[in-house]
């Protein structure tokens, strides 16, 4: 079993428990020791529970600890977090990258991650104010989360991925006092997660068939960990890539769906089909015939040459 997290003390994280007083994030859980709790002793309780949890919960600036999660904060983004944000900010995906972020590994030589850098000289989110949260309405995935924790979960003889939910409770934290019961699914609607989970379905799946897979697939090339990172989080600098001659060249595609690029959440979709290409091998993207024919003929002889040697 395995599970990641981010430790905001390490300039080279590792798998960590999150630490207290910072806001949840999701957990990616693959193997066959699922049953095991993944928390150990952290303020993430150990009961996993689904939809129809009903918690006690309530936040709002009328609470004495409003904005208490948001000074201590070590938020990991999903692509389509980076999306909304970016829109928000009206910048490139390329300059909230490198004014925002910072990267991590989510394993050892592995997939990167990325998470807000806090503001210069502390640990708040650079977004919070006085008065809350300033891009509110396009928030984290991780923000609307909390108090729980998102788990998605794989066994390695399955192919489809489950989630599970854990409540976060922190001591800071008072909302867990107000009286207020909602279910978790009334919950995820509330905070529009329903939207966001499946925006970021693809990248979830991505990165649980990676884990679940183990050495079977072998180590990402320094290519295609590179190509991960620009496919997942940096929209606009793979829209250039997929409108460059080599790849229209290569790739046989409808001109229809090169116009739906334009769009961030259409070329985000087609980017987890591209990765899948690219990790696993998987047949997600049409090679033009030509191209098709050109590889298959090179494998031919590479066999034939091989044949030769041995005899």
């Amino acid at each position: 079993m395995s599970t990641w997290w981010t430790s905001p003390s390490s300039s080279n994280p590792r798998l960590t428990e999150p630490y207290p007083g910072r806001l949840g994030r999701p957990f990616f859980i693959s193997g066959d020791e699922m049953t095991k709790s993944p928390f150990h002793e952290s303020p993430v309780m150990p009961e996993m529970f689904d939809g129809e949890k009903p918690i006690n919960f309530r936040c709002g600036k009328g609470i004495s600890c409003f904005n208490a999660c948001c000074k201590s904060a070590d938020i990991s983004l999903t692509p389509y977090d980076i999306v909304r944000l970016k829109k928000h900010l009206g910048i490139s995906s390329s300059e909230f990258l490198d004014r925002h972020t910072v990267p991590y590994e989510m394993e050892k030589d592995g997939l990167a991650g990325v998470k807000l850098k806090p503001a210069e000289g502390g640990t708040a989110c650079p977004f919070v104010t006085e008065e809350g949260c300033s891009v509110y309405e396009d928030r984290p995935t991780a923000c609307r989360y909390y108090p729980l924790a998102h788990l998605s979960m794989r066994k390695q003889d399955e192919y489809v991925d489950r989630s599970g939910y854990a409540l976060v409770v922190e001591k800071h934290c008072l909302g867990h006092f107000e009286e207020r019961e909602i279910l978790v699914d009334d919950y995820r609607k509330e905070q529009d997660l329903e939207q966001y989970d499946e925006a970021s379905r693809g990248w979830r799946q991505l990165i649980l068939k990676k884990k679940s897979s183990g050495p079977s697939i072998g180590n990402p090339s320094r290519r295609s960990l590179q190509l991960f990172f620009t496919a997942c989080y940096d929209i606009d600098r793979f829209r250039d890539f997929v409108y460059s001659d080599g790849f229209i060249m290569l790739f046989d595609l409808p001109e229809e769906e090169y116009l739906g690029f334009e769009e961030d959440d259409k070329l985000l979709e087609f980017s987890y089909r591209f990765l899948r290409q690219v990790l696993f091998g998987e047949n997600t993207i049409p090679l033009r015939e030509e191209i098709a024919d050109a590889r298959r003929d090179r494998a031919l002889r590479r066999r034939s040459m091989d044949g030769m040697e041995e005899e």
